[in-house]
């Protein structure tokens, strides 16, 4: 009985943590980043702002926790897509890396905020950090891209004077200890190509594209592949 018990309460609490996270973003989502107080999550669920403590012991804890959540989604959609297609096929894996990225974030428009987008005021990582998993998982994903279209892409992009010391020392040791054989300038170029994936869906999360254009999806298509062919591949037919 005893541990019937604790696991109807192991499943209340896991149950109610999600809804927490979920009235975040929906709170985030309507209201933006100053909507999501531990007060407004209460009252949304009938609790004391004091309960709510009982799970989330600061603000920035809950948004420590749904940034994590939100991102593991993001990357967990677009490593599928990638492996969706043959290893051998590195264009293919880009295009579908960088689809998967668009169709994630269009379906998830305040999650994609939450992460690359508007920074919650007075958010600050609390002590002892947060876990850098889904961070560390997109760019290694993207290098790894990067490393395999390497041979022909540095041909067409240069090497470039890039030393290691020219970026992050966490992404450095990722990167050396992961792709041993690629240069700093692989870095430089993965970090181009998260811009060219990033920059026409961040224009079109925040409304700038719409006006200009009824075919996103389509000039985005359009993008990923002459991404594609700057690096020396030659994208899968459309």
């Amino acid at each position: 009985m005893r541990d019937v018990t604790r696991n109807r309460r192991a499943r209340l609490r896991a149950e109610t943590t999600e809804e927490i996270q979920a009235i975040a973003l929906r709170l985030l989502a309507g209201g933006g980043p100053d909507a999501v107080t531990l007060r407004a999550i209460a009252r949304e669920m009938g609790m004391t702002a004091g309960a709510i403590y009982g799970y989330f012991a600061t603000r920035d804890e809950l948004i420590t926790t749904l940034i994590q959540g939100v991102y593991g989604d993001l990357v967990d959609a677009v490593e599928a897509a990638r492996d969706a297609r043959p290893a051998e096929d590195t264009a293919g894996r880009i295009i579908a890396w960088g689809e998967a990225f668009r169709g994630w974030s269009v379906a998830n428009p305040q999650g994609f905020r939450l992460i690359y987008g508007d920074p919650v005021p007075g958010y600050a990582v609390p002590e002892g950090g947060a876990a850098p998993g889904p961070a560390h998982r997109a760019c290694s994903g993207l290098v790894e891209l990067v490393a395999a279209a390497w041979p022909s892409a540095e041909l067409r992009q240069g090497g470039g004077g890039y030393r290691w010391a020219d970026f992050d020392s966490g992404l450095v040791s990722v990167v050396r200890a992961d792709f041993p054989k690629l240069p700093p300038a692989g870095v430089a170029l993965a970090l181009r190509v998260w811009g060219r994936m990033h920059g026409l869906v961040a224009l079109e999360i925040y409304g700038h594209l719409g006006a200009q254009t009824g075919q996103s999806a389509e000039l985005y298509g359009y993008e990923l592949r002459d991404l594609v062919v700057s690096l020396g591949l030659t994208p899968p037919e459309w």
